[in-house]
């Protein structure tokens, strides 16, 4: 058998000059300010040929010992037979484990943090987590279920957000009555979107949906007499516990006041995250039932063969238009959410920058998996939000080093190690709506780029 060394220092020796390149400007020049006003550069050659020694040393590593191992297990599991082994209780019952984590993790937050401790990790970790993953989610109907690529989405988060910003403020309607409303209105110009872009297939169809977000963004920027432009909308109203106990202090009906209880900003920090929690619930509940309905085994067959599934019979018309509204309202529910959240909308919160993190958590965790989605939120959101607690990294990179403004850079990292990991997602199989005597997981290895 051939020894990996030769080949694993040439690659490594490959490695390092490919991460020279790339890091000579990023990491080794720093632009900074002298005490005269100007502009100078600070060289960081040490860190630079730091991050090029490691990079050497991991492709090394990897080439001589990890890779060789990977493939005597791939061979060794090809050469025996599988056995049909009993799931253990974790994997049979992971996603109820999971819900009933989510449910007590305020509880859990607020005992180790206390109320005013536990603001950070309830809302900076959960409600932002939970809000992509029913991001991700309503767009998992359009391109896991349905196949059409949508760069786009943003959009339909974006007219949520606005409709109850407009209407909340203007009529002072409540919350309860504008979410439906947020949803229906996200929904209709899903369809509006939809008729245009019938006859489009694949690179055609996201350069639309992408031309259709920014037509979204720019209306808002320059629509100043409705939307008020850049400034944005402020004042929006809080959400109510249905009329009956009000977040603000001023009102009578303040839940301390009603409840005889200490006043903590904190009670509705955790009133929002159970509502995005069920929000997000509903979501996966109504596409686990769309599925097994003939609409979402039309999706299915959709992004299969959309000219076998027109020659079964198939209208491709309403099942696009229906995948289209339906991933619509739901991110129109996620944007009347987001604005009750932040009191503030505007245009800088609906780049395509979040069509297209919202579109990675979809493909990184597996096209049509709702659980491979929720662990890829959690792994990209809560990985990105983490940082800003990594301060520890200042005493590697110097004082003024700043964690959070390095989160795109290691986000896209990880995107490219993941799909190299695992190229079809967290979750690199799925089980089929329809089954014939027995249900069967389809491998990833089965299923068309694109579509596992």
């Amino acid at each position: 058998m051939e020894s990996p060394f030769p080949n694993a220092f040439r690659q490594a020796f490959y490695a390092g000059l490919v991460s020279l390149g790339l890091f000579v400007l990023l990491i080794g020049l720093r632009t900074d300010q002298n005490i005269n006003n100007e502009l100078i550069l600070v060289q960081r050659w040490w860190l630079l040929a730091s991050v090029v020694a490691v990079t050497m040393i991991g492709r090394f590593l990897f080439v001589a010992f990890v890779q060789p191992a990977i493939d005597r297990r791939n061979a060794e599991k090809a050469r025996s037979t599988p056995k049909a082994g009993e799931k253990s209780f974790i994997r049979r019952n992971f996603s109820q484990l999971a819900i009933l984590l989510l449910f007590i993790y305020p509880v859990l937050m607020v005992l180790m943090f206390g109320f005013q401790g536990s603001l950070k990790w309830v809302d900076n970790f959960g409600i932002q987590i939970l809000i992509y993953v029913m991001l991700a989610w309503g767009l998992n109907i359009v391109v896991g279920l349905a196949g059409l690529l949508d760069l786009g989405y943003v959009a339909f988060y974006a007219v949520g957000a606005y409709s109850y910003a407009l209407l909340g403020t203007q009529f002072g309607w409540s919350f309860w009555i504008l979410l439906p409303a947020a949803g229906i209105m996200a929904a209709f110009w899903g369809v509006i979107l939809g008729f245009p872009v019938l006859r489009l297939r694949g690179d055609y169809l996201a350069i639309v949906t992408l031309a259709f977000g920014e037509i979204i963004r720019l209306v808002l920027i320059n629509w100043r007499e409705v939307t008020n432009g850049s400034a944005g909308v402020s004042g929006i109203p809080k959400v109510s516990f249905f009329g009956l106990m009000s977040f603000n202090v001023s009102d009578p009906n303040y839940i301390a006041k009603v409840l005889n209880i200490a006043q903590s900003g904190a009670y509705y920090k955790i009133f929002l995250y159970y509502l995005i929690l069920l929000l997000a619930l509903l979501t996966a509940f109504v596409t686990i039932r769309l599925r097994r309905m003939p609409v979402g085994r039309a999706w299915e067959a959709l992004r299969e063969d959309e000219i076998a599934c027109r020659s079964l019979g198939i209208n491709t018309t309403t099942t696009k238009l229906t995948a289209f509204a339906t991933g619509a309202m739901f991110g129109g529910f996620a944007g009347s959410f987001f604005a009750a959240r932040q009191g503030f909308v505007s245009p800088e919160s609906f780049v395509f920058l979040e069509s297209a993190m919202i579109l990675a958590i979809v493909v990184l965790g597996g096209m049509g998996s709702l659980t491979g989605i929720a662990v890829a939120a959690v792994v990209m959101i809560g990985g990105t939000e983490a940082l800003r607690e990594m301060e520890f990294l200042k005493y590697v990179f110097g004082s003024d080093f700043t964690p959070e403004l390095y989160r795109m850079l290691l986000f896209g990292c990880a995107m490219v190690l993941v799909m190299l990991w695992k190229p079809r997602g967290f979750v690199g199989s799925r089980e089929p709506t329809a089954f014939l005597h027995e249900r069967k997981a389809v491998s990833a290895s089965f299923t068309k780029e694109g579509h596992g």
